[in-house]
C-alpha cells in the first residue's frame, strides 16, 4: 500500500477527538538516528479536533550521498491521502503477514525481513522519490504495529548500523507501546518475548554472521519451508538444519505430506550434512541415513518437554565433535528441536536465552514451545558457564597445538574417537515407549502449517496431491 503525501512541520494528519497520532523520524545516517513526535495538546488546542505531527530540523545524511533525513516511522489511524510532492508514505501490513499457529503473531520471518529491507533500500535509492521523505506506516492494530516496529527496527540495526538499544528507543518514543510476541502454544501466554529481544537477536546474528542478507536467498528459504518441499530451515548457516521428522515412506497423511529419508539425501549431500539428530518417535529406520553415509544419533525425549541433562549433554557433545552440517528433528522441528539447538547457542555464543528464542523464530517461525522457553531461562547460566570453560580450554588446546606441531608431535583435540563411541552407544539407552500413538503438540503444528500453506497459493487438495506425486515419482526415478 504505497502512496504519496505531505508530512511537514505541523502536518495535518487526522482528528484527535478519535485517535493519537505518533511517528520516528529515522536519520539515515551511519552515525545516529534521530526521532521526533508529535499530537501536541497546544497545537491541537489551537485548532480543535485536530492533531499534528511535528518535527526536528533535518540532519545531513552520510549513508547515502544523495539523501538528507528522509525516513520516519508512523502510527496513523487512516491511510494518508496521496498526492502531495514532499512524502511518500507506504504500509505493509498486508503484504508482510505472519502467518500463525495459534496466539501467536510474530515476530516475521527472515525472507520477510529481507524483502522489506530490499523495498526500503529500493524507495530510498528510488530517483522519483529523492526528494520525498519516507514514511513507513502502521495502523491501530496492535498485532501488526509490533511487526512493522520490528521490521523497520531490524533494518535500522542491519543497513543503519544502529544499536538495538537505540533502535528500541526510537520505536518507543511518544509513550508507545508494543505487544510482546508469544510462543505458538493454545492457551494462556507465559513468556514474553519484547521488541528489544528481537533487535538484540538480529544484531547478534550479524556479530557472529548468522545473517548475511548479501548471501541470503530468498527464494531457497521461501521453497524448503513450506511441507511439501521438505519443512526445513537453516537457523545457523552451515551448522544447523531443524526440519520435521521424516517418516518410512512418501505420503500425505491427514493433509500433511510426510516424506521419506532418501527426499532429503540430495540437499543434505549438496549442503554438507554429515549428522542427523531425532529427538521424536521412531517412524523410520536409522540404517536408511547411515546407510547413505550420514551419522544417526537418537535423543528422545517427549513432545513439548523439556530435555534432561544427560540429552542435553549428549546433544551439545555430538554438534561439537560432527564434521559438517547437523540437521536437527522431532517431529514437527519446532518444539523441541529449536530447544536443543538453543542450548548450542546459549553455550557456544553466549546469547541470552530469550535473544536464541528470538533469532530460531525468526528462522523458524513457531519454535520452542510452553516449558521450553522457561527452560531455557533456567540453563542460560550453566550453558554459560560451560561455553566459558569450553572455549578456554580450545584456546589451552590451540597453544599446545602449535607447540607440538612444532616439535613434531602430532594431533591432537579436545574429544577424541573414544568419545564418540561412548555417545553412539549411549544413545541407545533413550527409549522413545512413552511417547503414545495420540495426536501430539507436533502433529498439530505440522497439520496447521500444512492447511495454512495450501491456502496461501490457492492450492486444492487435488493439486497438492498432484504435486507431492510427481516429487515422489520422481524420488524412484532418480534411485534407477
Amino acid at each position: 500500500m504505497d502512496g504519496g503525501g505531505r508530512l511537514g512541520s505541523g502536518a495535518l494528519l487526522g482528528n484527535a477527538a478519535r485517535s493519537r497520532h505518533f511517528a520516528v523520524r529515522f536519520n539515515v545516517d551511519a552515525a545516529r538516528l534521530d526521532c521526533s513526535w508529535g499530537c501536541r495538546a497546544r497545537r491541537a488546542a489551537m485548532r480543535p479536533g485536530l492533531r499534528y505531527l511535528e518535527e526536528k530540523p533535518a540532519q545531513p545524511c552520510s549513508l547515502f550521498p544523495c539523501l538528507s533525513d528522509r525516513l520516519y516511522f508512523a502510527i496513523l489511524c487512516q491511510k494518508p491521502k496521496s498526492g502531495a510532492a514532499d512524502t511518500h508514505y507506504f504500509c505493509v501490513d498486508n503484504e508482510l503477514v505472519y502467518a500463525n499457529f495459534y496466539g501467536d503473531f510474530g515476530p516475521l520471518n527472515l525472507s520477510m525481513v529481507y524483502k522489506y529491507c530490499c523495498k526500503l533500500n529500493k524507495k530510498l535509492k528510488s530517483f522519483s522519490l529523492i526528494k520525498k521523505k519516507i514514511v513507513h506506516y502502521t495502523g491501530f492494530d496492535r498485532k501488526k504495529q509490533a511487526n512493522a516496529a520490528f521490521l523497520i527496527g531490524s533494518y535500522a540495526i542491519i543497513y543503519l548500523k544502529e544499536s538495538p538499544e537505540d533502535v528500541y528507543k526510537l520505536v518507543l518514543a511518544g509513550s508507545v507501546s508494543y505487544l510482546p510476541f508469544r510462543d505458538a502454544s493454545f492457551g494462556t501466554c507465559s513468556f514474553h518475548l519484547t521488541l528489544l529481544d528481537c533487535f538484540h537477536a538480529i544484531s547478534k546474528a550479524l556479530q557472529y554472521g548468522f545473517l548475511d542478507f548479501d548471501e541470503f536467498d530468498v527464494n531457497e528459504y521461501e521453497h524448503y519451508e513450506r511441507a511439501e518441499n521438505g519443512d526445513f530451515n537453516w537457523i545457523i548457516p552451515n551448522k544447523f538444519i531443524a526440519f520435521s521428522g521424516p517418516h518410512s515412506r512418501s505420503k500425505i497423511e491427514n493433509g500433511y505430506p510426510h516424506h521419506a529419508p532418501e527426499a532429503y539425501f540430495p540437499y543434505f549431500r549438496k549442503h554438507k550434512v554429515t549428522t542427523i539428530i531425532r529427538l521424536n518417535k521412531k517412524m523410520y529406520d536409522a540404517r536408511r541415513f547411515t546407510d547413505a553415509g550420514f551419522e544417526h544419533f537418537d535423543l528422545f525425549f517427549a513432545d513439548g518437554s523439556i530435555p534432561n541433562d544427560t540429552i542435553v549433554k549428549a546433544f551439545l557433545s555430538i554438534c561439537e565433535n560432527a564434521e559438517g552440517v547437523i540437521a536437527v528433528h522431532c517431529k514437527a522441528g519446532l518444539g523441541r528441536t529449536g530447544t536443543l539447538i538453543a542450548c548450542y547457542i546459549m553455550k557456544h555464543y553466549r546469547m541470552t536465552a530469550a535473544e536464541t528464542i528470538a533469532w530460531i523464530r525468526i528462522n523458524r517461525p513457531g519454535s520452542v514451545i510452553g516449558p521450553q522457553q522457561h527452560f531455557l531461562m533456567e540453563k542460560q547460566p550453566e550453558l554459560w558457564r560451560e561455553g566459558d570453560l569450553f572455549h578456554a580450554k580450545l584456546r589451552r588446546n590451540c597453544k599446545m597445538g602449535v607447540t607440538r606441531i612444532l616439535s613434531g608431535v602430532g594431533h591432537i583435540s579436545i574429544n577424541g574417537i573414544r568419545n564418540r563411541r561412548t555417545i553412539q552407544n549411549d544413545t541407545e539407552l533413550y527409549s522413545d515407549e512413552d511417547e503414545t500413538d495420540c495426536i501430539t503438540q507436533g502433529d498439530k503444528l505440522r497439520a496447521l502449517k500444512s492447511k495454512r500453506q495450501a491456502k496461501s497459493t490457492a492450492a486444492s487438495p487435488l493439486n497438492l496431491r498432484f504435486i507431492f506425486f510427481l516429487k515422489v515419482l520422481l524420488e524412484a526415478l532418480r534411485k534407477q
